[in-house]
Formats: C-alpha cells, sequence, structure tokens
C-alpha cells in the first residue's frame, strides 16, 4: 500500500529596510488544521537573502518528507528555484554571462532543505489583500523592528559595512 504524504501550505516573505539593510523573513504553515507562523532577522542582509531565508527556515522546520504547496510573492525565489537553479550547478554556480551566482550559499541550503519534499512552488502578488502573504508582510516587519532593538545604531552601521565587505 502506498502512503501518502502528509500535505503542508506554505506561505513566504521577506523583506529589507534599505536594501541591504536590517532583514526580516517570515512562514506561515498549514498542515490537518494547524497552523504555524516563523520569523526572524538579521542585522544587514538584502531582500533576496531574506526572501531565500524564509523559504529554507518554513521547509527546515518540516520533520519528515511533505508534499508542499509553497508560495511565495518574489519571482527571484520561483524563478531560481523552478528554472534557473539547474543550469547554475550545471555551470558550477554560474550565471548565464559566467557571473558568480548571488546568494549561491543561501540557494545551496534551499536546494538540499527542497530535495527532501515534494514541493510545488507558486507565485503571489505581494500586498495584494493575500491574507497569509499580508501576515508573512507583517511577521517580517515585527522581525525587522526586533533586530533594531536589539541592535545600537552603532552596531548596524557596523553590520551593514562587514555585510557589504562580503561582496554579497
Amino acid at each position: 500500500m502506498e502512503s501518502v504524504l502528509p500535505q503542508v501550505i506554505i506561505h513566504t516573505d521577506g523583506g529589507c529596510l534599505g536594501n541591504p539593510g536590517v532583514g526580516g523573513w517570515a512562514a506561515v504553515l498549514e498542515s490537518c488544521g494547524r497552523r504555524k507562523e516563523i520569523s526572524g532577522g538579521e542585522p544587514a542582509t538584502t531582500n533576496n537573502r531574506m526572501e531565500l531565508r524564509a523559504a529554507i527556515e518554513a521547509l527546515s522546520h518540516l520533520k519528515k518528507t511533505c508534499a508542499v504547496e509553497m508560495h511565495t510573492d518574489s519571482q527571484y525565489v520561483r524563478n531560481g528555484i523552478t528554472k534557473w537553479l539547474a543550469g547554475w550547478k550545471k555551470n558550477g554556480w554560474k550565471t548565464a554571462s559566467k557571473q558568480r551566482v548571488k546568494n549561491e550559499d543561501l540557494w545551496s541550503t534551499l536546494d538540499a532543505a527542497a530535495q527532501r519534499h515534494q514541493v510545488s512552488w507558486h507565485w503571489v502578488k505581494g500586498h495584494a489583500g493575500h491574507d497569509d502573504n499580508e501576515r508573512c508582510d507583517q511577521l517580517c516587519g515585527e522581525a525587522m523592528e526586533a533586530v533594531k532593538k536589539q541592535h545600537t545604531r552603532q552596531q548596524l552601521a557596523a553590520a551593514l559595512v562587514a555585510f557589504k565587505d562580503t561582496g554579497r
């Protein structure tokens, strides 16, 4: 008898105050009538990195293999994972123009996390009244505010300089 994978619906969002700047990510996971909200942030990052982190963190919360409907308002994440990733890997993490893939560390992590599940990727328009996307946006904002409260202006400025020095 074939076992049926647990079904999980995930909505994600990432954001940044400045780009780069203080960042936040969030996800809402739903399965079997249960709902879980997760979020976090970083003192210096980019919007794209936070969008990727949201998907990574959401998939990492799943304890067993699942059938996942992943909803993101990031074309970068959806296109990256469904259209560009295979070519990047084949080309040694270089783009078609022979440049290093930005955020390779997170793309590699997302790829590994997604491999554990059957994921279908869906794009939703951000800030268009979709309840779960709006909730993720709100959680991102709260995460960014929490990061700002945990650091002085000088610490945030130093983190931003250090982040820019990494070339991300």
